[in-house]
């Protein structure tokens, strides 16, 4: 009933900055708690941050508490992910993700669906 596609990706150098969209469509969008998400090869997938319906709560990985900004333009049904003092540890595909919940929730198992990923390349 929905769908996500992330776009903003691309290559920065350590110390720089990265805004990350997720474009959805789908009814009810106000309603979906949303979240980014980033999975490097041969690792687990890693939350990164969490945001209401509304946007009045967030949560976010403490690797990334201050640097990174979860928001959302409920009028563009768009996600997005402020990335600053972006690091190389940082590098790797990012996915948005949304669900019906009401928490900003950090357990992926909770978000239904994904989107396909952009890729996220920090060089040092």
């Amino acid at each position: 009933q929905v769908q996500l596609v992330e776009s903003g990706g691309g290559l920065v150098q350590a110390g720089g900055s990265l805004r990350l969209s997720c474009a959805a469509s789908g009814r009810a969008w106000n309603m979906y708690v949303m979240g980014w998400f980033r999975q490097a090869p041969g690792k687990e997938r890693e939350f990164v941050a969490a945001i209401t319906g509304l946007g009045g709560s967030t949560d976010y990985a403490d690797s990334v508490k201050g640097r990174f900004t979860i928001s959302r333009d409920n009028g563009k049904n768009t996600l997005y992910l402020q990335m600053n003092s972006l690091k190389p540890e940082d590098k790797t595909v990012y996915y948005c993700a949304a669900t019906l919940g009401r928490i900003a929730t950090d357990a992926a198992s909770a978000y239904n669906y994904w989107g396909q990923g952009t890729q996220v390349t920090v060089s040092s």
